[in-house]
């Protein structure tokens, strides 16, 4: 509330009528008082919450920090420079026994050949085949469980769908060897049992988890007035389902694309143990075996001598595909924003 004061130079006994009055605004309160009310369990887990978040921040950077420490020592150590040229790990070369300039990853041998192209194209292979399985099976399911399915279909297969993403991948990886291969083989006539096509169908085991359960869920959330309207005025259900539902899902649906995408590059298990790791530099044949950056990393980096060479390239690979996934998820990130922008007509 306001006070009410005299004028300065108005007596005291003037006439209410006659008197001049001077609005003054209230006063702020102090810090002590508007704190007394806040119990100090919310401030210290408000400040609790803080700290973690800088916490998880502070990890990201320091880990990418050792690697790149690791790394970096190639671009100044004469050792490394004697084995290997830098230019040599992106560009064909030619060798002995080869008639042309080629791709070649050989750690192993006199001399050694380290050229990464090879285990990059095998990850966007695998990675690129993977979600063109994952994508339409994940957002199909998704649509189907929140639209179509009646009440008890959905609280049976939702829950089944969504255990995919709690078995380890060591155990889909032993699955694709074991079984997926073997079938794969049969039915398709691959001459290599292990090669990209089932490195990929493992690797989109574990992607249409995280897709379906995050399309559903964005899709859940638009609201019931759209569909309603759709069908008053006439809208047929799958009309309503393609036109209306799913663009208005689509933000939420794109995000989970995108956690998809992290995770197919990141895994490494299921492409150790089914893509048959041979750097084959074959860009659009997947029917041969093919080996990734994380499967050369974590099949290599316990059988090398610290500070070697090939300590520093595989480092290297680590710096490459932490940088890679950190540019995709913000370029993710930014098309999401932009599109949901777009859709919600907000500037």
């Amino acid at each position: 509330m306001s006070e009410t004061v005299l004028d300065a130079g108005e007596p005291a006994n003037a006439p209410a009528a006659h008197r001049r009055i001077t609005l003054r605004p209230p006063r702020a309160k102090s810090k002590l008082a508007s704190s007394f009310h806040t119990p100090w369990w919310h401030r210290a887990a408000e400040r609790t919450i803080a700290v973690f978040a800088l916490a998880a921040i502070a990890a990201i950077a320091l880990i990418f920090i050792f690697i790149a420490r690791e790394a970096l020592p190639m671009l100044w150590e004469a050792e490394f420079a004697e084995e290997v040229a830098l230019r040599d790990l992106f560009v064909p070369k030619q060798w002995h026994g080869y008639e042309d300039p080629v791709f070649v990853w050989q750690p192993v041998g006199e001399p050694a050949k380290f050229n990464v192209v090879p285990l990059f194209i095998g990850s966007l292979k695998v990675t690129l085949l993977a979600m063109l399985m994952s994508v339409p099976l994940g957002i199909g399911c998704a649509m189907f469980v929140a639209l179509y399915a009646p009440r008890a279909v959905r609280e049976v297969v939702k829950p089944i769908i969504e255990l995919l993403a709690g078995i380890p991948s060591v155990v889909l990886g032993f699955f694709a060897l074991m079984v997926l291969a073997s079938w794969a083989q049969a039915t398709f006539g691959f001459r290599f049992r292990l090669n990209a096509v089932v490195a990929a169908i493992g690797l989109a085991l574990t992607i249409v988890p995280v897709i379906f359960t995050i399309s559903e869920d964005a899709i859940q959330s638009v609201p019931k007035t759209l569909t309603e309207a759709a069908l008053a005025l006439g809208a047929r259900k799958y009309q309503v389902a393609l036109r209306v539902v799913l663009p208005a899902a689509i933000p939420g649906i794109a995000a989970g694309v995108v956690l998809g995408f992290g995770r197919a590059v990141g895994e490494t298990m299921i492409v150790l143990m089914a893509s048959g790791n041979a750097a084959v530099m074959e860009l659009f044949d997947f029917s041969t075996s093919v080996r990734t950056v994380t499967a050369t990393i974590a099949a290599e980096l316990g059988e090398v001598a610290q500070g070697d060479p090939h300590w520093r390239v595989l480092f290297l690979l680590g710096v490459m595909l932490f940088a890679v996934t950190f540019v995709l998820n913000i370029v993710g990130d930014i098309a999401i924003r932009r599109l949901q922008k777009r859709l919600t007509a907000t500037s």
